[in-house]
């Protein structure tokens, strides 16, 4: 019924994309590193939440319609990159604050779970990922063409999601050490910050 093939290349595959470092290493790893892994473990599963729904939209055909519609893709894109200044801006100018005594102010975990879903479900460039790299592990005679993509897209997810629990847990261990360094800290997270800038900017300025 799942009429997938090369099972094993898929999910080499997948953990080898899932272990290239990028923004979303770095947003657990900010959050872990000054809150703990609590913290760290919410932003993982944000991150999993905001790639789920690109992988049921992918199942479903509408990433395919997303793509498909240049004014759709471009609403889309938009928001998700006005998003991720938003989150950049942020974790720049309270990055001192943040650090700054014992007594720092606390990040909720409902609120990093939902800013790690939204940073990857506010982009369409995951979606335009997932359309294009689920369909290569699909029996082109399958008959449940959906249900296979979504086969695909959750075993790619769990494995992500593991890597990334595995990464909370690692910041907290290595990095929590540096707290009594408010300096290294407070660049960290203007660094952090500075990337989320880096990536809105590329998403508005990317051609469909």
């Amino acid at each position: 019924m799942l009429e997938t093939h090369d099972l094993w290349l898929f999910v080499v595959s997948g953990l080898l994309l899932n272990m290239t470092p990028g923004a979303d290493t770095l947003y657990i790893f900010s959050h872990a590193s000054s809150q703990g892994f609590k913290s760290g473990l919410a932003a993982a599963l944000g991150i999993s939440t905001g790639c789920m729904v690109h992988i049921v939209a992918a199942s479903i055909g509408l990433s395919a319609l997303l793509v498909a519609s240049a004014t759709a893709f471009t609403v889309v894109k938009v928001i998700g990159a006005l998003y991720l200044l938003y989150l950049g801006f942020k974790m720049i100018f309270q990055s001192a604050s943040l650090v700054s005594s014992q007594r720092a102010r606390f990040v909720s975990f409902q609120t990093i779970f939902w800013q790690g879903c939204l940073t990857n479900a506010l982009n369409p460039k995951v979606a335009l990922f997932f359309l294009a790299f689920l369909p290569q592990f699909v029996d082109q005679q399958a008959q449940y063409h959906s249900l296979s993509m979504l086969f695909l897209g959750v075993v790619f997810n769990v494995n992500g999601t593991l890597w990334n629990i595995l990464i909370a847990w690692s910041a907290t261990l290595t990095l929590q050490k540096l707290t009594s360094d408010h300096f290294a800290i407070r660049w960290f997270h203007k660094t952090v910050g500075v990337l989320f800038l880096f990536l809105g900017l590329k998403l508005l300025l990317d051609e469909h």
